[in-house]
């Protein structure tokens, strides 16, 4: 028998469980908070303590590409994980009962 026919472990993304998933959407969720504040409740006072910058509007924009460079990196180079042994069929969806073959 040669090594072509040995079962290999089936292997799978991380996905939603990708620690950079995560990150990204509570940067960009801080983002949006502060790209709002910073376009709606800016005020004189704000701009003045900050040297005339709106200083939330630019911080919430930085965030966002900060969590937009991570989404990027998620789906350029998704962590790949072999499936639990229980799990090699790649038609099992885990819910312990099995497709109908042929029918």
């Amino acid at each position: 028998m040669s090594s072509s026919n040995r079962a290999t472990p089936a292997k799978q993304s991380a996905g939603a469980f990708d620690v950079r998933n995560v990150i990204a959407a509570l940067i960009g969720f801080y983002g949006v908070v502060l790209v709002l504040v910073g376009l709606f409740g800016d005020t004189p006072a704000d701009r003045e303590r900050t040297g005339d910058v709106n200083a939330n509007l630019w911080a919430g924009l930085a965030m966002l590409v900060f969590a937009a460079a991570f989404v990027l990196w998620v789906r350029l180079r998704p962590i790949v994980v072999e499936a639990p042994p229980d799990r090699q069929d790649p038609d099992d969806d885990g819910s312990g009962t099995s497709p109908a073959k042929g029918h």
